[in-house]
């Protein structure tokens, strides 16, 4: 078998969507079990369950700009709606929509992280998959 062949069938083995779903749940994208994530955002050297190795991952800023476009796309509407809507104080309306951003913004990031996480696996970007461990072209 040559080694497009063999390249292919273990893409076949790591479809996108449940990886980026055991991501978004901080699971590990390859058994779905053992966290990817210590503590809120570190990410582990690797899985305690598969021993999967995460080091190599690459998110770097990526999930906090998903972050900022997600509550961003989602605030602005809401902000204009409400003022629209009820013309409520300027204080209040600032404070109910710091406490929402702040709120969503920390509920996504390291959720996103681990989605990223998963998809970089799912694609074999960055290391991930490589038997040898030299970094893949």
């Amino acid at each position: 078998m040559t080694d497009i062949h063999s390249h292919a069938v273990t893409q076949a083995e790591r479809p996108l969507w449940p990886a980026v779903y055991k991501g978004w749940r901080r699971k590990c994208p390859s058994c779905g079990n053992g966290p990817v994530l210590k503590g809120y955002l570190k990410v582990r050297h690797s899985c305690p369950v598969c021993h999967e190795e995460f080091f190599h991952h690459r998110a770097d800023d990526g999930p906090a700009y998903l972050t900022i476009l997600i509550v961003g796309h989602l605030m602005a509407p809401m902000l204009h709606i409400a003022f629209v809507t009820w013309r409520p104080e300027p204080l209040v309306l600032f404070t109910i929509f710091a406490i929402g951003t702040v709120a969503l913004s920390l509920y996504l990031l390291p959720r996103l992280k681990g989605a990223l996480i998963g998809f970089q696996w799912s694609r074999f970007m960055h290391g991930f998959g490589n038997t040898d461990g030299a970094p893949s072209a």
